[in-house]
Order: structure tokens, then sequence, then C-alpha cells
């Protein structure tokens, strides 16, 4: 066929079922948003406010949905401005592709100042993408597209990137063949049978065996696999913050990392199921113990490389595991007398009675929420306390940074998930200082009829870092903000808006809004208990020891 490279581009996008591109328009894609143009009865083209929210939103509609996440944005600056929400998309195994311009063809790498250059970008691409190919004629878009796709698909998801220059965007080739997507193809990682038998010999052996889910697990889409697994071995299941909703709950092998603590306690066997099992400031195992043995299922074999360890090592997708390890147990295993009720109530309490106010705020959001409901968390107090507070029922319904932590990404990444589910409702809590990093998408929502609740916590400082001064140093620098009238900011975008003075009044204009209108709701709060002993794995204070979960013979 004769296209242009912007032609031969929205094309294959559509071949390949990408229904959205998130992006900015500038002079370097002008030929590739036309392209879209003449595709806008297939493709949804969605322009924020921000390049930094192109990415975000990708990653949300592609966490929420399970279809990709596709942005695209202008060489140098536009690229930089998205690398964080490409970042956390790589932190958190998202389906994203970036579709990323480029300078004239003739001058790359020729440092000759052209618009929009930077040194290395396809270096600079390559540090938050797994895999970035650059088109050098239109004929070869449609094929580097497919191979882009394909490895969305293949391996752990990460996002993918293609370069393509303006000049090739803009030129014509009479050749161009848009590639055929296989509908029979399976890129997932397939378990090696001995260490699968060697995994299901440790683990039927096992007095007490423990299940440690992380993010990988959601990725893969392996909650089906996981409880099968989990009750065929009679297995308590820990969440970490990353894999919550893998299981839900309610289910009655179910534990938050808090509740986790009282069964890695006991535990002899560990299986560790799409995640690093590491603390995110120094690597290290997040339970250490002299008698416990380590099972890791994971498709990156980096995920036990020191300093920890694995005694049996699974290099494979996370569903396809734990499917192996289910038909290689045993039909006959040994009774488990648990009685994780007694870790969960110990959990709670411990929660009430040391950060009351944080899990009144948070019964508040999951009183109103659906089941189904999207939550997407941010780095604010009440934020970090639902890692472990927060009960979450089904997959994709709990969205976190993973471990780049980003700030401020909570907001623009709801509105992917908004934009992906319309008849869904979304919940997105942050503070007054992540908030500002991407309030200006408040047009966005109105632009595009999102209808998300945005729960602004209002302490008027950086309030985790003015904590640690506090703490650590004795004073406070840097932390105070300057915020808006919160009132007047939503009514400039013609949003509703509420102020809020405690978890009731949180519930009730919730109740209300939540999937009738977007809503933004001031809560004012001063300060707040800490959340930081009460997350993870590994913590406490004294007279914090979890309960045996055993029944005593």
């Amino acid at each position: 066929m004769r296209l242009t490279g912007g032609q031969a581009l929205a094309q294959q996008l559509v071949r390949e079922g990408i229904t959205d591109v998130f992006g900015i328009p500038g002079v370097q894609l002008d030929w590739a948003v036309d392209g879209l143009r003449q595709v806008g009865n297939q493709v949804r083209y969605v322009v924020p406010r921000h390049e930094q929210t192109t990415a975000y939103m990708a990653d949300g509609y592609a966490r929420t949905t399970g279809k990709i996440g596709t942005c695209m944005v202008v060489p140098g600056p536009g690229l930089l401005n998205a690398m964080a929400g490409l970042a956390t998309a790589y932190a958190c195994n998202s389906r994203v592709l970036a579709i990323v311009g480029n300078i004239h063809s003739s001058g790359l790498g020729k440092g000759w100042g052209l618009l929009h250059e930077v040194r290395k970008q396809s270096e600079i691409l390559g540090t938050v993408t797994k895999w970035q190919a650059q088109a050098r004629s239109p004929k070869e878009i449609p094929g580097l597209i497919r191979e882009a796709v394909r490895r969305l698909h293949s391996g752990r998801p990460q996002p993918v990137g293609v370069e393509i220059a303006f000049d090739v965007l803009s030129a014509t080739n009479d050749d161009v063949a848009l590639a055929q997507p296989d509908a029979n193809e399976d890129g997932r990682l397939r378990p090696d049978a001995k260490a699968v038998e060697q995994a299901a010999t440790l683990l039927a052996g096992a007095k007490l065996p423990v299940i440690y889910v992380g993010g990988g697990a959601l990725a893969a889409h392996a909650s089906a696999a996981l409880a099968i697994l989990a009750e065929k071995l009679r297995a308590p299941v820990v969440l970490s913050e990353n894999g919550r909703g893998a299981l839900s709950d309610r289910h009655p092998l179910a534990l938050t990392a808090l509740a986790g603590r009282a069964v890695f306690a006991h535990a002899d066997v560990a299986l560790i199921v799409g995640s690093r099992f590491a603390d995110t400031q120094n690597g290290s195992p997040s339970w250490l113990g002299d008698k416990l043995k380590y099972i890791w299922l994971n498709v990156d074999a980096q995920a036990w490389t020191s300093p920890r360890h694995a005694d049996v090592a699974i290099e494979a997708d996370a569903a396809l595991g734990l499917e192996a390890l289910a038909v290689a147990l045993p039909r006959a295993l040994p009774a488990r007398d648990l009685d994780l009720a007694k870790a969960r109530a110990w959990a709670e309490a411990l929660l009430q009675r040391n950060v009351p106010d944080l899990m009144g705020w948070i019964h508040a959001l999951r009183s109103v929420l659906p089941d189904d409901g999207i939550f997407v968390n941010e780095l604010t107090q009440v934020g970090y306390q639902t890692r472990s507070g927060f009960p979450v029922y089904a997959p994709g319904t709990y969205i976190t940074p993973g471990y780049q932590g980003t700030l401020g990404y909570g907001f623009p990444t709801a509105l992917g998930a908004a934009y992906g589910n319309p008849g869904r409702a979304v919940v997105c809590i942050t503070g007054d200082g992540g908030f500002g990093w991407g309030l200006s998408e408040l047009a966005t929502v109105g632009k595009y009829g999102l209808k998300p609740a945005v729960v602004v916590f209002n302490d008027g400082h950086f309030g985790n870092v003015r904590r640690t001064q506090v703490e650590e140093f004795g004073g406070v620098f840097g932390t105070d903000l300057h915020n808006p009238h919160f009132d007047r900011l939503a009514a400039a975008f013609d949003i509703g808006y509420a102020r809020v003075d405690g978890p009731g009044d949180l519930a009730k204009v919730l109740k209300r809004s939540l999937g009738v209108a977007p809503i933004l709701i001031e809560a004012r709060v001063g300060d707040l208990s800490s959340p930081w002993p009460y997350i993870r794995l590994r913590g406490g204070k004294p007279g914090d020891a979890p309960p045996d979960p055993r029944h005593q013979a």
C-alpha cells in the first residue's frame, strides 16, 4: 500500500486492537496525529494537559482494563516529561506502549541543536522500557509495532518503546505492508518440570508453608490458579502491598502483610510468587528465618539474586507456574490446623489501637466503594496505611506506584482508570503535596466527562517528610505548602467540590457522588499517626508480637 509513516502507524495500531492513545500533539508528531485522525472511528485520541499525564493515564488504563495502554509524545522534553509515568509503569508490570517522536533522522547523534534534541534519547527511553526500537522508514513501522505488542505479551510485562523521526512519519512509501497479528500468540514463559517437582516436594513436606504474593501475580492474571493451589495446599496467602487483590481479602486463606507476621513467624517453607520479597530501602529479604526455605516463582530471575536466595527457583509466568505446582502436589496432604481469623483480628485490633485516625478514613473509603470499584492509592499518610488496612476484593482494583513511589502519580493515573472503565467507580486519594503535580488535569476530567472522586488530604505540608524531620532532626525545613483554595480551583474547572472534616462526612459525600459526577473532596487534617510500623512484614513496636495462629495439640 502507498502510505505515509503516520498512516502506517495508525493503521497498524488498529490491527493490534488498540483503541485509545493518550498523547500531546507537537510538530514532530503532526503526521502521526493526522494518521490517527483518519482512523478516528476506531482509535480515540485522548489529549490531557501534560505529557507526564499521557504515560500515567496509559498505565492506569492498562492495569485496570487488561488492555495495552498507549502514550505518544514528542522527542526530548516530551519524553523527559513522560518518564515518571513510564518509570512507574516499568515498576508495576504494566503493558504500556510508548510511541516517541524524534528529530529529523539526518541529525540523529549529530548534536546540531535541532528542536527538542537531547543526547542519547534512545538510551534514555531504554531506562524505562524492556525493549525499544527506532523506525527508519515508513515500511518498517508496522513490523516494529507488531514486535512491540508481541514483547508486551512475552516475559515480564513492562513498557516498550518505538521511536519514529518526524521525516519518517511524513515520508510516503509505495510498498508498506501492515503486519498481521497472530490470534494464537502466547509468549508466556513456561516452567521447568524438574524445578516444579522439587518445589512441590518441598511444599508437600512442609509443616507450615506460606505463599507470599506480589504484583507479578496480578500482571499474570494468576488469581484463579493462586486460589486453587492455596486451597489444595491449605496454605495461608500473604498479600504484599503490590499484590493486594490477587486473592480477595474475604478468602479464608488471605492475609495482609501485617496479619502475615503471625504465619511467617512459624513458617518453614515460603513460596514467593511474582515478588522480589525485598525491603525497598536495602534489598534485604522481607522476612528472615534461619530455618525458612524459599521457593521462588517469578518470570524474572533477578528476583532472587543476593542478598536473597532461592532453595528452589522456578523461572516462569506466575499463572503457569502455580497451575503446574497444583498438578504436581500429591493428592493427600497433611491437615493444617490454623486459626487465621486470630491473625486478622490481631492486626485489626493493632491498627484500631495505634492508628485509629488513619483507620477511620480508611473505613469510610471502603464502606462506600463497590467491590469492583477502583482505588488509586498515593503517597500520603492515609494512603500508606491502606497498604495493610484497606480491604481489597478483586484484582486490578487497588493501584499503587510500586517501588518507584512516584509522588503525584495518583490523580493522573486515576484518570486513565476512569477513562478505561466508564461504568465503574474510581476513587483516588492524595496529599496536598502530591496533588500539586497534576491539578491542571481537572481540565481533562471535564473535557472527557470522567467521574473520579478525588480526595485531597490537606495538612499544608509534605507530611511524611515533615514527620521525619521532627523525629530525626528536631526541626522542620522546606516542607510547608502554599495551596490553592480548592473550592475555587474546582469551580474554575466546573468540577464539584466538598470539604469534609471527618470520616463520617467523607462517607456521606462519596455515597451521593460516586459514579454520578466528578468531585474534588478536600479533607482537612492535622498531625496524623505514623503508619510505618504497621505496613510491611517486618516492623512494629514493643508489645506488638503477633499471636500463634496454630492450634496447640
